[in-house]
């Protein structure tokens, strides 16, 4: 539909109307403009003044609020703006869970309650509202609603994992309870859970952790699984250490670090990167022995460990293997060495003993005067108490001085046939 405009009266009433209706339009813009400018400011006068520019802002409430709770302390003022703020808008977390909090100074726990579960339906997945609505429902013996928070919590923040798990633990020490309803289907999680049953020495329980976190076939870093196995030798749980290297191989992709009937050593021609954990090589960074990986002196793949000492007084060279073995049973082990111009009464040897009962099972002559790679091994039967031992280049006699290079490789331990 046109509007005919062939009249001078006309066109001044449409003018007007127009400079009415831009005139409302930059009034509001500077309204809005000079409300949120007195919003930003820290004093009560302002943020009284963007209330009264702006009274159907519900931010601008919860700024003032905020101020009567933080500034002023004065919870039942806090309350008022908090309240006007959710009359406003009801969809802000942020509101019900600050006037959830004022609420609790005033000791009033039923309308705590009712705003924590109104922040909770504003947004499910709010960690703080989750975590503040937990450990109410926790103070009022509300296990359940506690526990089923405490999940919110560990699925959008893992950073509160560790806290979060230890307050499930002190509500409901049952392990396959938390793993149902608590814990979320992220390998972090569980690791934290690990981390807690290791420190209260929960064996089984972390065993139950780590079955269901190897059903979840997600991959992982290595390196999170180092301090469960170590806690499992520790412990002298070396088949289930078996069972987690076995299993975690898989999931991170370290086929290549299993043993094989052929050779119980990880890594023994030194091939692959050291991991420093689980049943491959573990080094330790000893003054006056520098270990290295070296590509010019090989034996049979492409590279040797080299060491270097030079010291006044070294009683092992600082790396070792640990390999599970079977009591009552014969084994043999061999390997390949080079020395030059090792200097010190004795010299290093290989080592192969008992981790748990200390028993010396081989140990090899000094590892010297080879300019050539040169074979070294022999043959033992386990005690009826074994099940780990710990291969090592150790100085013979201890704390001796010693100078000079060593290099090893194509290292062994297979059963005997």
């Amino acid at each position: 539909m046109q509007i005919p405009l062939d009249s001078p009266g006309r066109k001044a009433l449409l003018l007007a109307a127009c400079l009415l209706l831009t005139a409302g339009y930059l009034g509001f813009s500077l309204a809005e403009f000079v409300a949120s400018y007195y919003s930003s400011r820290s004093d009560l006068a302002s943020l009284h003044r963007s209330i009264w520019l702006q009274p159907g802002n519900a931010e601008y409430r919860y700024r003032l609020g905020r101020y009567f709770s933080l500034v002023e302390q004065a919870p039942q003022a806090a309350v008022d703006s908090f309240r006007s703020a959710v009359a406003l808008n009801p969809h802000d977390a942020r509101y019900w869970f600050d006037l959830a909090s004022e609420y609790q100074l005033l000791g009033n726990t039923d309308a705590q309650k009712d705003a924590l579960e109104h922040a909770i339906a504003a947004n499910p997945r709010t960690p703080d509202a989750a975590w503040e609505a937990a450990n109410f429902y926790l103070v009022q013996g509300e296990t359940d609603k506690a526990l089923h928070e405490f999940r919110v919590v560990l699925e959008n923040n893992l950073g509160m994992a560790p806290a979060a798990l230890k307050l499930c633990w002190r509500i409901n020490p049952d392990v396959d309870a938390i793993l149902q309803s608590v814990v979320p289907p992220d390998p972090q999680v569980y690791f934290a859970f690990l981390d807690i049953l290791m420190a209260k020495k929960e064996t089984a329980g972390a065993a139950k952790v780590w079955a269901q976190l190897a059903q979840l076939r997600q991959p992982f870093a290595a390196r999170h699984i180092f301090d469960y196995f170590r806690y499992l030798i520790a412990m002298r749980e070396v088949d289930q250490a078996r069972t987690v290297w076995q299993e975690a191989a898989t999931l991170c992709g370290l086929s290549a670090y299993l043993p094989s009937s052929q050779n119980l050593m990880v890594n023994g021609d030194f091939s692959l990167d050291v991991l420093n954990g689980g049943f491959d090589w573990s080094y330790l960074t000893l003054s006056g022995v520098s270990l290295a990986f070296d590509p010019s002196q090989p034996h049979l793949g492409h590279r040797s460990l080299s060491m270097v000492f030079d010291s006044r007084g070294l009683d092992d060279a600082g790396i070792r293997q640990l390999v599970p073995v079977e009591p009552n049973t014969a084994y043999e082990f061999s390997a390949y060495f080079k020395a030059e111009n090792i200097q010190g009464a004795g010299g290093p040897r290989f080592t192969v003993q008992d981790v748990y009962h200390e028993n010396i099972y081989f140990q090899s002559d000094d590892l010297k005067d080879a300019d050539f790679w040169k074979p070294v091994g022999g043959a033992f039967i386990t005690g009826p108490d074994a099940k780990l031992l710990v291969v090592r280049v150790q100085r013979v006699p201890g704390g001796s001085p010693i100078k000079g290079k060593l290099w090893i490789g194509s290292v062994r331990l297979a059963r005997k046939h």
